[in-house]
């Protein structure tokens, strides 16, 4: 605790979970809140896989934004413990934030919708992109979505064009318990370097790749080594099948360059240093229905 002026001054904290469907803009609002580019935010759905955590500090308060996957009927088992992932920030938050649009059906994902008007604590409905319909549009939706979670705290924003995100974190500060910070105060994130290196290469995969290919990639850094002024890089891309790595490589390896060379250039931006990255491309069968790979691949809610 903190003194000022001979008196203790007050310091509050807490964990702000961020849930929704996929596509919604659950990444991009995470970016917002946090100032930094913590979360992959393309337009591709599924494009968060983790938890994800981005740090606030000031000098009375640490807000803990976790982003998490977007709600979806799982498929396989890495859809399995996505779900696991936004079912699990339901459990553990101070504040939730559920972000849905102006676009998206209100009543899909009944069954976690019914989980998160059972909470108890505050809950921030934030309808995002309200840039995409009118006054009336609006209301139409606000009134369908009170009706859904009659509790909730209704909030329009446009997440993209920063509108309503300082109003979302000063309520967030009025939400907040009064508790000492959980993490040290110029602490941004709790995932280590490596896993923005693999997120950063996997985002530019969803970017230039079509169909499933993306949604069959999983990359793993297998070399980290920071130097004075450079940085040298060693990652695998991991596929499925056969097919799926001739198509990451490319004709004569057009393709696999130009990711190398995209990724190369947004970590030398994100790490503020000189990047040296060498990329490699692997299959691995099914490892999206392996529970071994995927503990491996740090798929564990847990």
């Amino acid at each position: 605790m903190r003194f000022f002026f001979g008196m203790k001054m007050k310091h509050k904290a807490g964990f702000v979970n961020i849930v929704g469907n996929p596509n919604v803009g659950k990444s991009t609002l995470m970016n917002q809140l946090v100032g930094e580019r913590i979360s992959i935010a393309t337009f591709k759905a599924q494009t968060t896989r983790h938890r994800i955590m981005g740090i606030v500090n000031t000098d009375d308060m640490q807000i803990v934004f976790s982003d998490t996957p977007g709600v979806l009927k799982p498929n396989y088992k890495l859809q399995e413990s996505m779900l696991a992932f936004s079912v699990s920030a339901l459990a553990d938050a101070d504040v939730l934030l559920y972000v849905t649009d102006v676009v998206e059906n209100p009543e899909k994902n009944l069954d976690f919708l019914e989980k998160v008007r059972k909470l108890t604590i505050p809950v921030l409905l934030l309808i995002n992109k309200i840039d995409l319909t009118d006054q009336k549009g609006l209301v139409a939706v606000v009134e369908k979505w009170h009706s859904l979670l009659p509790d909730a705290e209704i909030l329009p924003i446009s997440a993209l064009n920063k509108f309503g995100t300082d109003l979302i974190l000063k309520r967030i500060g009025e939400l907040l318990p009064d508790s000492p910070p959980y993490f040290d105060k110029d602490q941004l994130t709790d995932k280590p370097a490596r896993f923005f290196v693999s997120e950063i290469i996997r985002e530019k995969i969803l970017l230039y790749y079509d169909k499933e290919i993306p949604y069959s990639v999983e990359v793993s850094v297998e070399q980290f080594k920071e130097e004075e002024k450079i940085i040298r890089i060693s990652a695998v891309i991991y596929v499925e099948r056969d097919s799926q790595k001739g198509i990451i490589i490319g004709h004569q390896g057009v393709a696999l360059k130009k990711v190398s060379t995209e990724s190369r250039k947004a970590l030398e931006r994100f790490f503020g240093k000189s990047i040296f990255l060498e990329t490699f491309v692997k299959v691995d069968k099914d490892w999206r229905s392996s529970k071994k790979e995927l503990d491996n691949f740090g798929y564990n809610p847990e």
